[in-house]
Parts: structure tokens; sequence; C-alpha cells
């Protein structure tokens, strides 16, 4: 029998992109759509490239009784009390938001607030199958990282393992659609045509996400992690300049990598510079790695931020937390 599943946040640009996948998925069941706004559209409406012919509920976990799964997608602060609902029903729950990321309940303060769940801070898993398969497999709620974090992790990842990480740049630059469908000035078309501007100069709420993961790989390092926003709708590029103790050459960094992810489905190692254009509207990531003359390591990674950024990665996890393939409804 499919599971059924929900897609809580469906009217926004990933939680659309979550209902497209798991509506076409040959397992689950994709039985309900909910969202803040536009409650009573047709989705296929709403976004018609996505041809999802079902009509959008309010947020209400009670219609939810008897589900299996729910991907969350709805803002920080708004989700954490609709997952302690659904995890209250028994169903098991991927978070999209930042509710879940972190273990530290200061820092989740310090940059989101006060927490609508206390009491299920720290119990989710980390959504980066990369990373934590096994928890993720075992988990009853799955907190996928940011897209920012999924790009820079998965480009850090193989150096951190290897050891002898002493810095950490990241140069990271996205499409607007990673803001969120809520339009801001700096968001408007207006403001990104024609430009790219950087933001979160003096810190950004994924910094401390990047750091903490980092540090469970035994990178804790001090960390640069600067965003900027390119006048493109979909995708993500993140320039990681990285500082060894021990400098490695071309080869020996590309077979470590190459190594590292050889039975990585989504991970694709390159000896060529990656694009956004590579990965959209996949849940892949492309990355290669090059020994800079400096001494200093420079990594590129490129994903879909909608797809293996959120949405996709989400529906990675569902397989995983459900028993089936991998990449069952992703290829």
């Amino acid at each position: 029998m499919p599971e059924r599943v929900a897609v809580i946040g469906a009217a926004g640009f990933a939680g659309a992109v979550a209902a497209r996948i798991l509506d076409r998925h040959p397992h689950f069941d994709l039985a309900s759509i909910q969202a803040r706004s536009d409650v009573g559209e047709r989705h296929d409406l709403l976004y018609p490239q996505h041809r999802v012919q079902m009509r959008l509920d309010d947020v209400d976990p009670s219609l939810l009784d008897g589900f299996d799964a729910a991907v969350v997608a709805l803002p920080h602060g708004a989700a954490a009390g609709v997952v302690a609902d659904l995890r209250n029903r028994d169903i098991r729950v991927v978070d999209l938001s930042a509710d879940f990321r972190l273990s530290d309940p200061k820092t989740y303060a310090h940059w989101y607030g006060e927490h609508g769940a206390p009491a299920l801070f720290g119990t989710a898993a980390y959504g980066l199958p990369e990373l934590d398969r096994s928890g993720i497999v075992a988990a009853d709620i799955v907190a996928c990282p940011g897209c920012y974090p999924t790009a820079t992790l998965l480009a850090l990842a193989p150096l951190a393992r290897a050891g002898g990480i002493n810095d950490v740049v990241v140069d990271a630059k996205s499409g607007v659609s990673g803001a969120g469908r809520a339009p801001s000035r700096k968001t408007h078309f207006v403001s990104v045509a024609e430009n790219v501007s950087a933001y979160g100069l003096e810190g950004h709420r994924h910094e401390p996400e990047i750091a903490e993961q980092l540090a469970g790989l035994e990178a804790d390092v001090p960390l640069v992690f600067l965003p900027h926003l390119l006048p493109i709708d979909e995708g993500e590029l993140v320039s990681c300049y990285v500082g060894l103790d021990e400098r490695k050459d071309g080869d020996e960094l590309l077979a470590l990598f190459a190594e590292y992810y050889a039975s990585e489905p989504f991970v694709e190692v390159t000896s060529e510079s990656p694009g956004v254009r590579d990965v959209r509207e996949t849940n892949r990531c492309r990355i290669t790695v090059r020994a800079h003359s400096s001494g200093k390591v420079i990594v590129l990674s490129a994903i879909d931020n909608l797809w293996k950024g959120a949405a996709g990665q989400a529906v990675q996890c569902l397989n995983l937390m459900f028993g089936r393939p991998e990449t069952e409804g992703l290829e």
C-alpha cells in the first residue's frame, strides 16, 4: 500500500515543487495539499508548470488523521507548531524550515526568536542524506537543511572528513526564489534585474547551521559565509576557499572527492566548472575542486535551490524514511 502524504505550504515555491514531485511519485499518494494563502485555488492554475490538479486547503493538521507523512514547507516560526500537531497524530514529518535544524536553543533564539515547539527541539535528524543517511531512516522528524548549507556542506564534507582544514570562506550566490514567494524590496524584479548584490554582511542565519555541521565533521574552524542574489529565478552556486594545513595537488583533490562521492546517486564530481544550468530542475549537486597557486583549495558546488536545496531533498529523505529506493521519483 502506498503511504498517504501531504504537502503543507504548497503555495510557496519550494512547497509547490514538492507537490509536483510527489504528485508524480510512483509510490507515495499525494492526498492533500495545504497552504496559508490561495486557499481554494487549484494548484495547476497557481503554478501551471507543475500540473498538480488539486485544490489548496487551509493549513489544518486535523484533516490529515491517518496520513503517514507530511512535507512542511512553511517559514520558520510558522512550521514548529504544525510539526508538533502532526507528530501528535503520529505523522512523520520532513520540515523545510529552520525550526529543527539547530541543536542549540540559544543559537536558534538569536537568529529566529522564540521556538514554537520547545519540547521537540533537538529531536530531528538533519536531512542531508550524504551526511547522515541512517539517522534519516530512523527519524520521525527530518529537518532538511537550507539551500546554502546543502551546497556548502556537500562542497566541504570530503575535506572536512580528511582533516586538516584551518579556515573556510564561502562566497554563495542564489536565484531570487531562494528568498521565498513573499516579495520584498531587495527581491523585487527592479532591484534584482541587471544586478548582483550581497547581503548578510555582518552574519547570516545559515552560518551557524553550516558551522555546527562542519564541527560534527571534525572541522570546527573559522568560517566566513557571504550570500549574494543573482538576477535569475532558480539555481545556486557556492565558491568555497579553503585553507589546509598541508598542500594537496589538483589530481589528489579530485581523486579524494571522486572516492568520497562514488556511491552517492545525486552528487556528481566533475573536472569542469559547474554552473546552475547544469543542475536545473534536478536533485543533483555538481562539484569540482582545484588547488590554487596561493595554497588555498577552491571548491565549486552547484545545485537547484528549489530541488536539491529544498523539495527534491525532502522527497529523497521521504524515500529513505519509508524504505523506498532513494532515487525514486527523482530521476
